[in-house]
């Protein structure tokens, strides 16, 4: 069985240590644990990869970067041929697995004119996020170009109920929710750590992650039930001068670490030395993600406190496998820290429960297995 995955997104280096980069090498593990040769096509190939894909085979796009909106985006519409000439060149294909890019739509038109399963993965409403956040200089190309690669899916892989809206509002018939996951080889089970109670965050410091309220809460927490507490901030991001100036503004500059952005094999020991972990998400901010953090805490056997947003009551079970707090509450979720600083059995049995179910339901192999039933493919895999 041969895969063509594509990404065309210049923004997600294939072998980099971003979240996105590693939802791309963990599919390509998984569909190759099922028994498939997979090609990456992709902009972004200059990292080295990693020794267990090794065997995967690189196709590089042109990536021509600009600071002028409307050219960069003439030249990601562009790319298309490319892809059209990649994959042609391919010999025997039975699968396209696309992940969903703007402006990219010739990879799920070229399968579905051959006949062979076009697989769209589709991780965020791309368009109005680009609208929100950056600029989008030519919204009816990127319209257009995302109806075309919905229309030609045979199946839309969303990572949210959210996400699967989106698809669906774009044209995407044959949609299914398919939620984010880990690979339990790169989280062994360890003890819990010694020292002071150290809460956690992992993730790229954008204005979406709200670590701001997260470090609020952590200044109570040293005032009231836990003085000695530890921060430890594991990633890199725009928002870092503006968060160390909110620590420094409560004194707790020295209270904190920021590690910088860790590779993925970095992450697990970073994990390993706290006692809790936090999903901090803003609720005046509309939520789609499937937060690849959360899971990995939960794989690290962590007690979790996410935000109540969204659909992630559905992935953590209050007072089961974590606890949800509301959002934008630093007081409430001071509170939930303070639970869990001075509970030790708590903390354990939230996290034990929480790695057993992730383990057990969240795994990318899974997903692999999915994506190949739906594609019509699990007996080639099987064999």
């Amino acid at each position: 069985m041969h895969i063509a995955y594509v990404c065309t997104d210049p923004g997600i280096p294939a072998f980099g240590s971003k979240g996105a980069s590693i939802h791309v090498q963990e599919m390509l593990r998984a569909f190759i644990a099922q028994g498939a040769d997979v090609t990456l096509i992709s902009p972004r190939l200059d990292d080295p990869a990693p020794a267990d894909l090794a065997d995967v085979r690189l196709l590089k796009l042109p990536h021509s970067p600009s600071r002028d909106p409307e050219t960069r985006e003439k030249g990601l519409f562009a790319v298309n041929s490319a892809v059209d000439d990649a994959l042609s060149g391919l010999g025997a294909v039975d699968m396209v697995y696309e992940r969903h890019a703007l402006f990219a739509h010739r990879a799920m038109e070229w399968a579905a004119e051959r006949g062979i399963p076009a697989v769209l993965e589709v991780n965020a409403p791309l368009i109005a996020e680009q609208t929100q956040h950056r600029v989008l200089a030519l919204p009816d190309l990127a319209e257009s170009t995302a109806r075309r690669s919905m229309a030609a899916a045979t199946v839309a892989i969303a990572v949210s109920p959210e996400v699967a809206r989106y698809a669906r509002a774009y044209g995407a018939e044959n949609t299914h929710v398919i939620a984010n996951a880990v690979n339990p080889a790169r989280f062994p089970a360890t003890s819990a750590p010694e020292g002071p109670f150290t809460v956690g965050f992992l993730g790229t410091l954008k204005p979406w992650h709200d670590v701001a309220t997260l470090i609020d809460a952590f200044a109570l927490l040293r005032q009231d039930a836990v003085p000695d507490a530890r921060l430890m901030i594991v990633g890199e991001g725009p928002e870092r001068p503006a968060l160390e100036a909110q620590l420094a503004a409560h004194g707790l500059l020295e209270a904190a670490l920021f590690t910088g952005a860790l590779s993925a094999a970095q992450v697990p020991d970073a994990l390993a030395q706290m006692h809790t972990a936090v999903a901090p998400y803003s609720g005046t901010k509309e939520f789609y993600f499937s937060p690849l953090k959360i899971y990995e805490y939960m794989a690290a056997g962590l007690p979790v406190v996410a935000s109540q947003v969204g659909h992630l009551a559905d992935i953590v079970a209050d007072g089961r496998t974590g606890l949800l707090c509301p959002p934008d509450d630093a007081a409430a979720l001071a509170d939930k820290l303070a639970m869990l600083a001075t509970d030790a059995d708590l903390r354990r049995n939230l996290g034990q429960a929480a790695r057993a179910h992730v383990l057990a339901d969240h795994t990318w192999d899974g997903v692999a297995q999915q994506v190949l039933h739906l594609a019509g493919l699990a007996k080639q895999s099987a064999a």
